[in-house]
Parts: structure tokens; C-alpha cells; sequence
């Protein structure tokens, strides 16, 4: 059976596994903040359907309460640890939707279907909610298990111990790039997204967080870098790691992933 990876834009994405869908960092949005949608039609309707959603960190462009408010009621979200407390937009949310709120922290695992599960592994990013707040929750990647392990990263920078803590997988989705010029610590270029595959070793990649939202009024500031990461990821990959099929969708295009 496929595996079937649907990416939305930014790093919002569905993954179809069993019979089983979920959408990862949903944001529907066309602005956000200083941010302006400019690659991409937004999401349709359908695109907000999921047995459970998987929100990596607190960050706004990843817990995007509005967007949220689409899900239909009784939906599952998995969310960091502490993300109640620490977005109590999130709690309030919840309620008047009916959605059901589960929040995990770096190894727990919990069903999401018959014959799926998730577990949360590491991310190294900038857990908060920005601008303000205490360091209240974990930045988070997570692997969706089920005919396929499904390796989606998040927001992450490289670390030593993400190998080991993510383990074997068949699909990565790895972010590439940003919603800016410039890339801090804590994030993945295409370079370093490529040497996450040479130890990660999937059969499969797909890049996201890249060439979907950029700061309003910067459309000459080093426009490579909103447009060019998931091609560039795609040709270090083929050079660096050639074993692994990467697959660079349009905005809306899905892939489907056969493995063993």
C-alpha cells in the first residue's frame, strides 16, 4: 500500500497511511503577520480533513489557532508539551470546536487509527511561542508508524543524536528552507537537509518550509532563497545520498510513496 504525501505549502502537509490522514502544521492563511502567501493557492476545503493533526511547535506559522478553527469537530491534534498552558488560545479553541488535545513530549507514542501510531522524537528549534513567553514546550519532529514510518521533521537544526532518536524510516519530510533571507540556528538549509539523509538513510524525501510565505516588501532581498531551496536540495541529494528517491511537489501536488 502507498503512502501518500500531499504538501499544502510552508510545512503543512497530508499524510494518507492506512486509511488513516494527517495533516501536519496546518496554515491556511494567506497573510500571517509580516508574511504573504506568495506561491500557492490556499488549501481547499478537504485539505483541513484529518483523523488527527500534528502540530510541531508553538510558533505561529506552525500553531496557527485560525486555521485550526477549520478542523472539523472531534478532530485529534498532538501538540508539545505544555501548549495548553502556554497559548491559552489553544484551550479555549479546543473547547468551542470540540477538538481533543493531546499533548507529548520527546518519546511518547500514542494510536492515531488502526494500525497507526505517532511518536514524538526531538526537534532543535526554538520551542516557545514568539515573541513572547518562557521556554514552556518542547520543539518536536514526529514519525508516523503504520505500512510506512513516516519521518516528519518540523522545524529542526542538525544534532548528533537525531539518527538514533528518529530511527529507521522509509519517508522524510525535511524543511529546507524559511519564510526569510536568512536561516538562524535552529533550522535547515538545503545542505544540511541533505546530510540529514545520508544519516537518516530513508528510501524517500520530500522538502517543505520553503518557497510558500516570504516578509512583506522583501521581494528583492535574495529572492533565491524563497524560490530555490527544494530544487537544490533535490541535486545535492541526488549527489550526496543517490539512493534516496527525492520528490519535490508543487503547492496542492501529492506524492505517493511505495516502499517494502
Amino acid at each position: 500500500m502507498p503512502v501518500e504525501i500531499t504538501w499544502w505549502g510552508h510545512a503543512t502537509c497530508t499524510v494518507e497511511d492506512s486509511g488513516v490522514r494527517l495533516l501536519t502544521d496546518p496554515l491556511f492563511a494567506r497573510r500571517l503577520a509580516h508574511l504573504r502567501r506568495r506561491r500557492g493557492a490556499l488549501p481547499p476545503r478537504e485539505a483541513a480533513v484529518a483523523d488527527a493533526v500534528l502540530v510541531s511547535h508553538l510558533h505561529a506559522d506552525h500553531l496557527h489557532l485560525p486555521s485550526l478553527g477549520v478542523l472539523a469537530p472531534g478532530t485529534r491534534l498532538v501538540v508539545p508539551r505544555g501548549a495548553r498552558r502556554a497559548v491559552p488560545g489553544l484551550a479555549r479553541l479546543a473547547g468551542l470546536r470540540g477538538l481533543t488535545v493531546t499533548e507529548v513530549e520527546p518519546g511518547d507514542e500514542v494510536g492515531v487509527g488502526a494500525g497507526v501510531s505517532v511518536r514524538a522524537v526531538s526537534a532543535r528549534h526554538d520551542g516557545r511561542r514568539l515573541p513572547f513567553g518562557p521556554h514552556r514546550s518542547p520543539a518536536l519532529g514526529y514519525v508516523v508508524q503504520g505500512a510506512a514510518r513516516t519521518y516528519f521533521a518540523g522545524d529542526t537544526g542538525l544534532f548528533d543524536a537525531m539518527a538514533a532518536e528518529v530511527g529507521p524510516v522509509d519517508v522524510a519530510l525535511l524543511p529546507v528552507g524559511g519564510w526569510g533571507p536568512f536561516l538562524g540556528p535552529g533550522h535547515l538549509d538545503a545542505r544540511r537537509a541533505a546530510d540529514v539523509l545520508g544519516r537518516l538513510a530513508p528510501a524517500a524525501a520530500v522538502p517543505v518550509h520553503y518557497g510558500t510565505y516570504w516578509p512583506i516588501g522583501m521581494d528583492a532581498v535574495r529572492p533565491h532563497e524563497f524560490h530555490a531551496p527544494g530544487a537544490e536540495f533535490e541535486r545535492l541529494a541526488a549527489r550526496l545520498v543517490p539512493q534516496v528517491a527525492v520528490a519535490v511537489p508543487g503547492h496542492g501536488e501529492c506524492v505517493r510513496v511505495r516502499v517494502p
